[in-house]
């Protein structure tokens, strides 16, 4: 592949990764993960997006540490992943809308099976991610007060640069 057709490939991928993590900060899926990797493909063209990579970074991790931080929200985290899986299985499946479905059998699970699949991919990565945290973060405090301590200098340092 030569440098020019790599350089667009990067660029489109990183553009579509960060829309689509847009997209799942409203919608099920890891949101900052996909905006963390949309910028970091992008920051290898545009200089915005170097500038904003380690925030988003820190900002994901942050996440991470509070979302194992107790028990019940561990087991709220599994769950919802566990339920997002369900769904995806359900549209996978696709059956017959239920008597009870008020609307027309058009709007029973739209999307079709690769709206399932993401369903499911994204409850993949969820408790992978929820794996992840949990093993760097969980009953860690030093870890948690050294992320709290890169934020604060990332911070500092972002607002020194204005």
């Amino acid at each position: 592949m030569t440098g020019a057709a790599k350089r667009i490939v990067l660029e489109v991928l990183g553009w579509v990764l960060l829309l689509l993590g847009i997209a799942a900060i409203f919608l099920p899926g890891p949101g900052l993960l996909g905006i963390f990797a949309g910028l970091a493909l992008l920051s290898q063209q545009y200089e915005w997006a170097e500038r904003r990579v380690e925030p988003v970074r820190l900002r994901a991790l942050k996440g991470a540490a509070e979302g194992v931080e107790t028990w019940p929200r561990i087991i709220a985290s599994c769950l919802g992943a566990l339920v997002l899986a369900a769904c995806g299985v359900l549209w996978i499946m696709k059956p017959p809308a239920p008597g009870w479905w008020p609307l027309s059998d058009a709007w029973w699970l739209p999307g079709g099976i690769w709206t399932g699949v993401t369903q499911v991919g994204s409850a993949v990565i969820a408790l992978a991610l929820i794996v992840y945290s949990y093993r760097r973060f969980h009953g860690d405090p030093d870890a948690v007060d050294q992320l709290g301590r890169e934020i604060e200098d990332n911070d500092k340092e972002r607002s020194e640069r204005r």
